[in-house]
């Protein structure tokens, strides 16, 4: 699954360089994770869900937003309240990001490794947790997922929940007026509102910008993260904000986070975000020591390299 992206639009020579990332990757995957090396298997699944709950306990006396919600505000025009005609990328990228989501809340992983070694793309999702998170979106596919058998694949899910399926019997999977009811999220968290336009033809519900320091924030929190907040490894980057990136990539919607950026940091920005998609998933997914969220997000970034 292959999507072009804006990260051409804006023609700034930009040299290509050779930073290495993951020179010493073994030695820090676990700090990223912020569990100690010595911590095993189910230990180690228990304190990372432990750690995704804490941080949205802590997180909910502010405005918290999913991934979804993020990579939508990303796409969304601030007084036109719609995403751009021409960006047909961002709806399969919002079904990557509420499989990745739900990874990362400790709800789904991928099948463990056997004795013959899968790829990322052949690896199928698992049903970790059945839990309800609260989220009608997540907990709609969190459902599909766990009344599917046998398992499917994470390519397989995001063309599931996109309705690009060849299969009438998958058509039930469908995420329906996905867009719509994110915007609808966000007008709740009083971050946009909602309008009536007149399109000559047909009328449309758009979503102009309520408060502007949310959507600063998040640009601010993806230029940071390639700026000021950036390491050549991987893995001391934090894994939310490496699903960010790359989804925002995949939706078309990262440039939106660039385009404010002076030239000298643009072109440090898009050099680093390359030096980010370069990686290879099948490699970076091998590297880790035990079974984490990190993998659903590398499967993710694999099914839309394809």
């Amino acid at each position: 699954m292959s999507s072009e992206t804006g990260l051409k639009r804006r023609n700034v020579a930009a040299a290509a360089t050779n930073s290495t990332l993951g020179g010493e990757r073994h030695n820090s995957s676990n700090n990223e994770l912020g569990n100690s090396a010595n911590n095993e298997g189910g230990d180690h699944d228990e304190n990372e869900n432990l750690e995704e709950n804490e941080e949205f306990d802590a997180d909910s006396k502010q405005t918290r937003l999913t991934l979804m919600e993020e990579i939508l505000l990303l796409g969304l025009k601030d007084k036109e309240g719609y995403t751009s005609f021409w960006n047909d990328c961002i709806s399969s990228g919002l079904r990557g990001c509420i499989l990745v989501e739900l990874a990362l809340r400790g709800r789904i992983e991928l099948e463990k490794q056997g004795a013959r070694k899968k790829s990322l793309s052949n690896r199928r999702v698992i049903l970790k947790s059945d839990t309800p998170t609260g989220d009608v979106l997540l907990d709609e596919a969190l459902k599909h997922i766990k009344e599917t058998d046998p398992p499917e694949t994470v390519e397989a899910w995001i063309e599931y929940l996109s309705g690009e399926t060849w299969n009438p019997l998958k058509l039930r999977y469908q995420l329906r007026n996905v867009r719509e009811r994110l915007a609808k999220n966000l007008v709740e968290k009083g971050v946009c509102s909602t309008e009536k336009k007149n399109f000559f033809l047909f009328d449309m519900t758009t979503h102009p910008l309520n408060d502007s320091s949310m959507k600063q924030k998040l640009i601010k929190k993806v230029q940071d993260s390639v700026l000021t907040r950036w390491s050549n490894d991987i893995n001391r980057i934090d894994k939310r904000l490496v699903a960010l990136l790359y989804l925002a990539h995949s939706s078309d919607v990262l440039e939106n986070a660039f385009s404010p950026l002076k030239d000298e940091d643009y072109e440090l920005a898009m050099r680093r975000v390359r030096d980010l998609l370069n990686l290879d998933p099948e490699q970076e997914c091998a590297k880790l020591t035990v079974a984490t969220s990190l993998e659903v997000i590398w499967a993710v970034v694999a099914a839309f390299n394809k």
